[in-house]
C-alpha cells in the first residue's frame, strides 16, 4: 500500500508517493504560484497529486502545509501572507471531495517532523525548518503536538528580539525575521553590495570569505545559537532537528553552528528538504492505524 504526501510551501509544492517506510515510488514539484492566489495553490496542489497517481494502491493523502492547521477539521485557520487567500480553506474537504480518498492535513512542520520520526522513534524531538519562513514542530512520547489553539511548535512566530523587525503576523522581532532563508536574503540585500545573491549563493559568497557577507551570516548563525538554546532550556528534548531549504547549504556552515551551540544535541534532518512530502505520507499510515477518520 501507499500514501501520497504534499508539502505546500511559499515557494514550492513538493509531492510523493511512498511506502509505510518512507521509501519513494516516485516524486513531483512544481512552483507556488502565490501571486494566483488560492485558486492557483490549490490547483497547483491538484497538478503535483495528480503528477503522482499511477497506482490504485493509494490509501490516502497527507499534506502538510504553511499556516496553522486545525488537523481535526483541515482547516487553515491562520496564514500569513506567504501563502496569499490561503486561511480558511479547508484542505481536507476540499481534496476528499476531488479524489474520494481520506485526506489528512498537518502544519508543514509537523509534517516534516513525522517524516524524520522514521529515524528517531524513541526520542522527544523539536523540529526547525528553515525556509521561505521558520515552522516548528514538537514530538513528545512519541505524539506530534498540535496544541489547544493549533499552534504548538509556532517558533518562527516566537519574538526574537523584542520590537524588532515588523512580521506579517502582525508582531514584531519574530524569528522568521531573522533565522528564514527569505529574512536572509532580505538582510544581505540591505546591508551589503550583493542586492541579487539569494539562497544558497549566499553561503557559497560566505564560504568564500566575502568580507561583506560573513558578517551577516555570522549573526545569522548566533540569532540561530541563541534560539536553539532557548527550545534547549524550554522543552529539554533529545535533540533538535535543522530542516528546510537552508539545509541544503550546510557544508558551508553547519560545522560552525554546532561548535556555538551548548547544551543542545542539534542534527540536520536526515531527509533534507524532503521530510514535508515524506513526512505527510507517513501520516496518512499513522492516521489510519490509529483510526482517525477520513473520509
Amino acid at each position: 500500500m501507499y500514501a501520497i504526501g504534499l508539502d505546500i510551501g511559499g515557494t514550492k509544492i513538493k509531492g510523493c508517493i511512498t511506502d509505510q517506510h518512507g521509501v519513494m515510488l516516485n516524486r513531483f514539484e512544481t512552483v507556488t504560484p502565490v501571486k494566483e492566489g488560492r485558486e492557483g495553490i490549490l490547483s497547483a496542489a491538484a497538478f503535483v497529486i495528480d503528477s503522482l497517481r499511477g497506482t490504485d494502491k493509494v490509501i490516502g493523502i497527507g499534506i502538510g502545509s504553511a499556516g496553522r492547521i486545525n488537523e481535526g477539521t483541515g482547516e487553515v485557520v491562520f496564514a500569513t501572507s506567504n501563502l496569499p487567500g490561503w486561511q480558511g480553506v479547508n484542505l481536507k474537504t476540499f481534496f476528499e471531495d476531488m479524489y474520494k480518498t481520506p485526506v489528512f492535513a498537518v502544519n508543514d512542520a509537523n509534517a516534516a517532523l513525522w517524516g524524520e520520526a522514521l529515524h528517531y522513534e524513541d526520542e522527544d524531538l523539536v523540529m526547525l525548518t528553515l525556509g521561505t519562513g521558520v515552522g516548528g514542530a514538537n514530538r513528545i512520547r512519541g505524539n506530534v503536538l498540535s496544541g489547544a489553539h493549533h499552534q504548538s511548535g509556532e517558533w518562527g512566530h516566537v519574538v526574537l528580539v523584542p520590537n524588532g523587525r515588523p512580521c506579517n503576523c502582525g508582531r514584531r522581532g519574530c524569528a522568521e525575521q531573522y533565522l528564514s532563508g527569505t529574512a536572509l536574503n532580505t538582510i544581505i540585500n540591505e546591508r551589503t553590495s550583493w542586492k541579487q545573491v539569494r539562497g544558497s549563493a549566499v553561503f557559497d559568497l560566505y564560504a568564500g570569505r566575502d568580507p561583506e557577507v560573513v558578517p551577516v551570516v555570522e549573526e545569522y548563525m548566533e540569532y540561530l545559537r541563541i534560539f536553539i538554546e532557548n527550545i534547549g532550556h524550554g522543552i529539554d528534548p533529545d535533540a533538535v532537528i535543522i530542516g528546510g531549504g537552508i539545509i541544503e547549504s550546510k557544508e558551508h556552515w553547519w560545522n560552525r553552528l554546532l561548535k556555538r551551540v551548548e547544551g543542545v544535541r542539534v542534527i540536520p534532518a536526515a531527509l533534507g528538504n524532503q521530510a514535508g512530502m515524506i513526512g505527510a505520507a507517513q501520516l496518512v499510515f499513522h492516521s489510519l492505524k490509529s483510526g482517525v477518520s477520513g473520509r
